[in-house]
């Protein structure tokens, strides 16, 4: 282990070697440097930790595959199922198992970026590529929401109910409806991811589930494509960004290992942010506003796109091209779902057991995340923005600062939200960004490592036993039925 710092003249720091061109890239400040065979033992203890992973949720039913005890059809476990049918499986030792996991492979995340400096490019981009391949065989990670995707789009695709007035539960005797878990909640996603689930294969659940697993997969790897080129044009090393952000065992283990929907948000949104620097301002409005129609949240960043551009014209054309684009969506949303809009109300009131705001009402005192306390974090978070807005500087960093408000604000806080913000925080100059993304991504891998559930239970200890916790279960409970 060394410590060297390279700067040039403004200051950043330069990754020496491994990567040709004919300027070399900056690399955002990073103090602690670590030798190429740290850096390799790292990247393959990931991608072995991955499969390792993989190798037991396709064992066999277990708790690392929800409700799999129950129903684990063999086009749900994958092609692997057969080669590492047998494994253990004993809830206890998994539990303690991908726990201890999770802390490894964070180490490794550490390390990898230590060493990132005498990494090639192709030995990080190939053991990526490697884990989403492993990934994409193995059957949803930790929670089941790739179900109520399929329970949303079927109901509306198949059955002719709106998603947005109607509820898994009026589908009953559709196969899918044993596999999803939000039998009683209108759906919340936006209109145009739920347009486009409209087109999955209705004929066969197993086909409509694979083609959403390809199809996060492959979107996945387009983000990642597109934080590689946005580093690369704003003059910082794109292995260090891409690193940052895809090594995370966050981002492969619940994001992509869950098959989220967030990456159909986050390539729009990356997309955005690339027109921006390639100052196409009326394309970068009109690509986020396809972002904002996957996932509302991406309006964040919207402001400080405006921003980052100093002439009024060309704001004037980034509102125009997002104004273009957003009369076509809401025509298609009013075609299909009409006047209704996703349903945020009710998971917004929903708490996680360590969303900051349950977590700083239990340490005040005051009974965790009470109305009243989320309607401050509201409050904050609208104040924080503003206060960004009139900041000089980076406005990446100033957008990933809001996003990670934003992510504080939540009552139901998910680890792989922290993927929001990552991207942001590896392109922009924020060493302290960087640092508050990493120290978010300790606090959910800890508190959502199932060893500290266990822990917790052990010793009588319920984040949700307060008035606010037992309201948010009771209605949790309801929209589960």
């Amino acid at each position: 282990m060394r410590t060297e710092t390279v700067q040039t003249s403004d200051g950043a720091a330069v990754l020496p070697g491994r990567l040709t061109g004919a300027a070399r890239l900056s690399l955002p400040r990073i103090r602690l440097s670590m030798g190429p065979v740290a850096g390799r033992l790292a990247l393959a203890s990931l991608v072995l930790g991955a499969g390792a992973l993989v190798a037991f949720a396709t064992a066999g039913p277990s708790v690392l595959v929800p409700r799999s005890p129950q129903l684990f059809p063999g086009w749900e476990a994958g092609p692997l199922h057969a080669v590492f049918q047998g494994l253990p499986h004993d809830p206890m030792g998994l539990s303690i198992g991908l726990s201890l996991l999770l802390v490894a492979m964070a180490m490794a995340y550490g390390i990898a970026l230590a060493a990132v400096r005498t990494l090639s490019a192709r030995s990080i981009v190939v053991a990526i590529v490697a884990m989403h391949v492993m990934l994409l065989m193995s059957p949803p990670l930790q929670l089941t929401d790739v179900f109520n995707y399929l329970g949303y789009a079927r109901l509306g695709g198949l059955h002719g109910l709106n998603p947005y007035t109607h509820v898994i539960s009026q589908e009953i005797h559709d196969p899918v409806f044993r596999f999803a878990t939000w039998h009683g909640l209108h759906s919340p996603y936006g209109p145009l991811f739920t347009a486009l689930s409209y087109l999955l294969p209705f004929g066969s659940l197993a086909a409509a589930y694979w083609t959403i697993k390809v199809a996060t997969v492959l979107a996945s790897l387009a983000f990642l494509g597109l934080v590689w080129m946005c580093a690369r044009r704003l003059g910082r090393d794109p292995r260090f960004a891409v690193l940052f952000v895809a090594a995370n065992p966050i981002y492969f283990i619940f994001a992509v290992g869950g098959f989220h929907n967030d990456f159909l948000m986050l390539v729009p949104l990356m997309g955005a942010i690339a027109l921006v620097l390639w100052g196409r301002h009326r394309w970068a409005g009109a690509v986020l506003m396809l972002a904002v129609a996957v996932k509302f949240s991406a309006v964040l960043v919207l402001p400080f796109m405006l921003v980052a551009v100093p002439a009024w014209r060309r704001r004037l054309d980034m509102l125009l091209g997002a104004a273009l684009a957003a009369i076509p969506l809401a025509v298609m949303s009013i075609a299909l779902f009409g006047l209704t809009l996703p349903n945020l109300q009710d998971q917004s009131t929903l708490l996680t057991d360590f969303s900051v705001p349950n977590t700083v009402g239990l340490v005040l005192g005051i009974g965790g995340g009470t109305p009243a306390l989320l309607d401050v974090a509201k409050v904050a978070l609208v104040l924080s923005v503003l206060v960004l807005l009139r900041r000089r500087g980076d406005w990446i960093s100033r957008a990933g600062w809001g996003t990670l408000g934003l992510l504080l604000s939540l009552a139901w806080l998910m680890p792989w939200y922290v993927i929001w913000v990552a991207p942001l925080a590896a392109l922009g100059t924020s060493v302290r960004l960087r640092r508050a993304t990493l120290a978010l991504t300790a606090f959910l891998i800890l508190t959502f490592a199932p060893a500290t559930g266990i822990y917790l239970a052990r010793h009588g200890i319920d984040p949700l036993a307060t008035p606010a916790g037992q309201v948010s279960s009771r209605l949790q409970q309801k929209l589960a039925q």
